[in-house]
């Protein structure tokens, strides 16, 4: 009998622990997502973490704060971007975590991949061309398993994309002794293409892929998907910023 008792109180324990877990990540996910509050969303999965640390979902989740956090903090001063690469290098470093105990999932790829993308701007993307190709890899490979959903696999198209995009700017020429003659426009294209065709009604996709088409001189296109923006409903904090540049490079391409 007090085998039976033991067994009870543990299993009850861990039922309450799974639910407290559960909804620490419902409510940071809606602090996230819906109130674009990220401190809270962070605060909520850091008590989740504590309850289990080694929780893949919480982790990527604390990774994606961290970096909603730094992508909106002042960089005016050289002390102010210090402050910010510290909070991208603690977001690389829940990632790496996650990637850990599941780097089997395209969400924890994808979510190195970003902290990793992040860092590779703030350094400068061609003086850390062993980041940048470790990007490209966790992308394709989250694209090849495909198996955390389709926004997963619509923001790995669109990080992929912008790798390209980002990574071409520079000639072939000077891009290859460096180990990154890889990096395509066209292929940028085809990969920002992709994303949209998963997720149409995200106005940074069609944004960044309207520039690509701009480098392309296919102004048409590019006016296309910039005057689509204006029928999508806001779902990211930078909604509002991405409609703004939208409509002014509507008027500079009509011009």
């Amino acid at each position: 009998m007090r085998i039976i008792l033991y067994l009870s109180i543990f299993l009850i324990n861990g039922v309450v622990l799974s639910q407290n877990i559960e909804e620490l990540i419902n409510q940071g996910d809606f602090y996230a997502e819906k109130e674009f509050n990220n401190k809270k969303a962070l605060e909520l999965y850091l008590q989740a973490e504590k309850i289990a640390p080694n929780n893949y979902d919480i982790l990527w989740r604390i990774s994606r704060a961290f970096v909603d956090i730094a992508e909106h903090m002042p960089d005016a001063t050289s002390e102010q971007k210090k402050e910010q690469e510290k909070i991208y290098n603690l977001a690389l470093e829940y990632a790496e975590r996650s990637v850990k105990i599941a780097p089997d999932k395209t969400i924890t790829l994808l979510r190195r991949a970003i902290a990793n993308g992040r860092i590779a701007l703030y350094k400068g993307v061609f003086s850390v061309s062993g980041v940048v190709n470790s990007v490209k890899e966790d992308l394709e490979k989250a694209i090849s398993l495909n198996n955390s959903g389709t926004i997963a696999l619509a923001t790995s198209y669109y990080v992929l994309a912008r790798t390209h995009s980002k990574t071409s700017e520079k000639s072939k020429l000077f891009r290859m002794p460096l180990g990154l003659g890889w990096a395509d426009l066209d292929k940028a294209i085809e990969y920002f293409e992709k994303a949209i065709k998963l997720r149409p009604d995200f106005r940074m996709y069609r944004l960044d892929y309207a520039k690509a088409l701009i480098k392309k001189e296919d102004n048409k296109k590019a006016i296309e998907q910039l005057e689509a923006i204006k029928n999508i409903p806001k779902y990211d904090e930078d909604d509002d910023e991405f409609l703004k540049e939208a409509e002014k490079l509507i008027k500079e391409l009509k011009k």
